[in-house]
């Protein structure tokens, strides 16, 4: 008999662990949708305002160096393009491991149209390419680059950290065309085999 009521009250402490889990799950599931729409507006915002910026004349097209571009920052990868975040979320960029402050650089060249905080993302960078092209540079420690600024392929734009909510040091990266996110594999040098 005691061993019923003990099993009873386990139980229903698993229960309570179970819907706990469960509440808290949607919680972040709730959250990390308003996340990305907000993500979104930004975009969306920045993407009309890039559409009037002039470019220099020895720009190279973004398109033209798919497949040679350099990574971000080096490190592993914590998290890929489409990988199951939560059970309605994929990932839509990669989050790349990154030593506390080590440097963040541009992909390609292009003019830095966002340089602030946003929730979920920490500070964040966001580079127009033209023709329709952005790269997306979240969770750093340190931004170092305005918006407004030209930057070239390889400078030094940020230092990786941990803000915006990541529980380790990474950077979150994304490309986008127009507005939509496409996997990095495809444009980044060596990243095809992965």
């Amino acid at each position: 008999m005691a061993s019923l009521a003990k099993n009873k009250i386990d139980r229903t402490g698993m229960l309570k662990q179970l819907e706990t889990a469960l509440q808290s799950g949607e919680q972040k599931l709730v959250s990390l949708k308003r996340q990305r729409s907000e993500l979104e507006e930004v975009i969306n915002t920045v993407k009309n305002a890039a559409a009037d910026l002039a470019i220099p004349d020895d720009y190279r097209s973004f398109a033209s160096s798919k497949g040679q571009m350099l990574w971000p920052l080096k490190g592993s990868l914590l998290e890929k393009y489409g990988n199951q975040r939560t059970r309605d979320i994929r990932w839509e960029g990669w989050l790349i491991k990154a030593t506390l402050g080590s440097s963040v650089k541009a992909i390609h060249q292009g003019r830095v149209v966002f340089s602030n905080y946003l929730r979920g993302f920490g500070l964040l960078i966001i580079i127009d390419h033209s023709d329709g092209y952005m790269s997306l540079y979240a969770h750093n420690q340190e931004l170092l680059r305005n918006t407004g600024d030209w930057v070239q392929r390889g400078e030094e734009i940020s230092k990786a950290g941990n803000t915006g909510g990541l529980p380790e040091t990474a950077v979150y990266f994304e490309i986008r065309k127009d507005g939509q996110t496409v996997n990095p594999k495809e444009w980044l040098s060596g990243a095809r085999s992965i």
